[in-house]
């Protein structure tokens, strides 16, 4: 007598070509959250804070930016009244002089002068990152002020032959906080963009085996996953730019706080749109999975 197959070895195959794909997609949710937000820093410290023309491009539009310009006006013209004694009119002159700076950092002058100082300040950014003791992120403002005197002298402003071009520093990033990232930043700028290239190589792999060994349904599991993955990792990389913001500015001294964290902001201003990037391509994909799921399980069921 013809014993017929167990009725059972379909379902428990399914069964566990189901429950593989469930924890490989579990896995992939959690490397994603942890690749995505290390891809982008180390891609961003590669391909822009290590690059001079990319960090200039970076900070120029801030040359337009209020509080750059209060806080480089209020600078150059304290280091100017101090060279500078008229007793009672000492109020009346440093307001005319106060003005006079202000006025020049809407020109054109100005924002070459912003340029200048900046691709200066790049070189004490990467030295700040490869030295062995702390060093303070600054702007050294002598370009711009050598400019300003330059052209307030020329158009006869008095008593401005008397600023002093020497070293004045906006601080962007304290001794003490450049030490704290200092041991990240070698890290990330190893990794340089592999950490990205090795993120696009694990989902073509992982989406690849799950369709050849579960077919559709594991396919759209694993790229829901993916989706899943991509929203998580955006998500974490947007919380650590916000609280790195929050920790470098909170050692920048009250005077030069607007325009460090104007600064700061200027340099971090591709990691944020990368987050809407990545949030945007993970939302698609899990959506899109999801949804495939669920037409393609009303099709079998309409078929049965």
């Amino acid at each position: 007598m013809r014993t017929s197959p167990p009725a059972t070895s379909k379902p428990s195959k399914a069964s566990a070509i189901s429950a593989t794909s469930v924890a490989l997609s579990a896995v992939l949710l959690v490397l994603l959250a942890v690749l995505v937000p290390f891809s982008a820093l180390s891609a961003w410290v590669d391909l822009e804070i290590d690059d001079t023309d990319r960090y200039v491009a970076a900070v120029s539009p801030l040359s337009s930016d209020p509080a750059v310009q209060s806080t480089v006006t209020d600078l150059i013209t304290d280091e100017a009244m101090r060279q500078i004694d008229l007793g009672p009119l000492q109020d009346t002159v440093r307001d005319f002089l106060h003005e006079a700076v202000r006025s020049f950092t809407s020109t054109e002058a100005f924002r070459t002068a912003w340029d200048t100082a900046n691709r200066t300040a790049h070189e004490a950014v990467t030295a700040a990152l490869d030295g062995d003791s702390g060093e303070a992120v600054i702007i050294d403002l002598a370009p711009v002020i050598e400019q300003v005197k330059q052209d307030l002298v020329s158009q006869g402003v008095p008593f401005t032959d008397q600023i002093p071009v020497q070293r004045t520093e906006i601080t962007v990033i304290g001794a003490d906080r450049a030490d704290s990232l200092r041991d990240s930043f070698h890290w990330l700028r190893y990794c340089s963009i592999w950490p990205a290239v090795a993120t696009l190589v694990l989902l073509v792999l992982v989406v690849g085996i799950a369709t050849v060994r579960g077919g559709l349904r594991a396919a759209l599991t694993a790229t829901a996953a993916v989706g899943a993955g991509f929203v998580l990792g955006a998500i974490v990389l947007r919380i650590l730019v916000a609280v790195g913001r929050s920790r470098v500015l909170d050692e920048v001294p009250g005077s030069d706080r607007d325009a460090a964290a104007a600064v700061v902001d200027a340099l971090t201003a591709s990691l944020r749109t990368t987050v809407w990037a990545v949030l945007a391509v993970g939302a698609v994909l899990l959506v899109g999975a999801v949804v495939a799921r669920v037409v393609l399980g009303r099709r079998r069921a309409g078929r049965g």
